[in-house]
């Protein structure tokens, strides 16, 4: 579970310019991060660790995951609460990553009043704690705020053409309630806030079953399956690599109050979903073939972040390309993968 310090020394999790930030910043503070044993969550985890910060994971672990977070065990600066943030819970912190929450389809439409509630009391709870602590606290929307896009590509200010009721409504409503709630105790109670829309995000850590196109299409391609396009494949999607993410995250925390977003964090460069399938083939070197099923209800039809604010206000911009992040994902998923099957070799 080293991957990435395995494959990016000196980079996010060595002494690259988010940690120095960090460590320039202040000194050690108490941080909780909610949905801390999840794809991203283990990772600023893991980051914010290596800055030499006290850092409080808290999950409910029904999607993240507890290997995940195993090699943390190592610092005596981490804590693990299993609590869901629908539950009020008090703590001493300085701040906030409040990440909690499925963020695949799949998961997140599996219980929707549960994702609902965890986006909008979940919030509200956190929001409460950070009045109450004096906490400066971070949530991590996301670019479903912005629904089937209009505008293209989205910008902050544009409000979203989202629907309501829809199977995606619990996830895209919920977090535009949750960033009204930021905003209102901001005006209200005076408590800096820090809002950033996550547009689509990949690498190791991602869950081989979360229902995600990359992680679907490489896991498809491993196992020699077919890989499954839902409608025609000329859907659009931008594509960001975890280390490129996280880093914005930190930035963004680090920033001055009145910066409080909300800020796109995204790869602006833009891929259709067929582009992705032939490029997971290529680099897996599989003979799956593309299969055709119809699209879901209101999938997007494109999709990709104006960055222009998080590059002006953080200095912020994405190193990693699609085909440098995808290898990198790529080895992660072989080797679980791998270890899988012979963990169940071992049990026959």
């Amino acid at each position: 579970m080293n991957y990435f310090r395995n494959d990016f020394r000196g980079t996010l999790f060595g002494t690259n310019e988010a940690t120095d930030s960090l460590r320039r910043r202040s000194l050690q503070k108490r941080i909780l991060v909610t949905g801390g044993a999840g794809f991203l969550g283990s990772h600023l985890c893991e980051l914010l660790l290596g800055a030499g910060h006290e850092v409080i994971c808290l999950d409910n672990f029904s999607t993240g995951l507890r290997r995940n977070i195993a090699p943390l065990k190592r610092f005596d600066t981490f804590r693990v609460i299993a609590h869901d943030v629908v539950e009020p819970i008090d703590l001493e912190v300085d701040e906030i990553y409040n990440l909690a929450c499925p963020a695949s389809p799949p998961h997140y439409q599996a219980d929707p009043i549960q994702t609902t509630k965890t986006c909008v009391i979940g919030s509200l709870n956190l929001l409460d704690l950070a009045a109450r602590r004096g906490a400066r606290i971070f949530q991590a929307s996301t670019s479903e705020i912005y629904g089937d896009p209009h505008v293209h590509p989205q910008v902050e200010s544009y409000w979203g053409n989202v629907n309501p009721f829809g199977p995606r409504s619990c996830y895209d409503e919920g977090k535009r309630c949750a960033e009204t709630l930021f905003f209102d105790f901001h005006k209200s109670h005076g408590v800096e806030i820090k809002i950033v829309r996550i547009f689509n995000t990949y690498g190791p850590r991602m869950r081989p079953d979360d229902g995600r196109v990359v992680s679907n299409f490489i896991v498809q391609a491993l196992k020699g399956e077919d890989i499954t396009i839902y409608g025609d494949g000329s859907q659009t999607r931008s594509f960001c690599f975890v280390e490129d993410l996280i880093d914005g995250f930190v930035r963004l925390m680090a920033s001055p109050p009145s910066l409080t977003g909300p800020v796109n964090l995204g790869n602006p460069a833009e891929f259709t979903i067929g582009e992705l399938a032939e490029e997971v083939i290529r680099l897996t070197g599989s003979h799956s073939k593309i299969v055709r099923r119809p699209l879901p209800v209101d999938d997007p039809r494109q999709r990709r972040p104006d960055i222009s604010l998080a590059t002006e206000e953080l200095g912020w911009r994405p190193k990693v390309n699609l085909a440098e992040g995808l290898a990198h994902t790529i080895r992660y998923f072989d080797d679980l993968l791998s270890r899988s099957m012979r963990e169940s070799a071992e049990l026959v």
